[in-house]
């Protein structure tokens, strides 16, 4: 592994592999609004599907992938199975990302188009 000026080593093949498999998965914008929401506070498919604007079995299939990633966690309650995030760093990179996207695009409209463009 190489160390970087700031004294980080370079992750390793493994680590790397790992980081883009997640990042795929977040790649999705319904699987990254689902992040968005739990990074908020937990909730079962039905909620999440009414605040996503999804279909049950297609959030529930993004949920069983978010799963099996070990982004995200479930536990039973009574009949319903609530989801969660509980890794608090996967919330901070959804919350950091989805962030600053939203004040880039609430710049860009303060700003208008810029001169001699549409």
């Amino acid at each position: 592994m190489a160390t970087l000026a700031g004294g980080f080593e370079d992750p390793s093949a493994e680590v790397l592999t790992e980081a883009a498999a997640a990042f795929g998965l977040l790649a999705s914008a319904a699987r990254l609004h689902i992040m968005w929401a739990l990074s908020q506070g937990e909730s079962d498919v039905t909620h999440l599907a009414d605040r996503v604007g999804g279909a049950l079995p297609a959030v529930s299939q993004h949920l069983a992938k978010l799963k099996l990633a070990g982004l995200v966690r479930s536990r039973r309650e009574g009949r319903r199975q609530v989801y969660y995030v509980d890794d608090p760093d996967i919330v901070t990179v959804v919350r950091v990302m989805v962030g600053q996207l939203t004040a880039r695009t609430a710049v860009a409209v303060t700003r208008g188009p810029v001169s001699g463009m549409p």
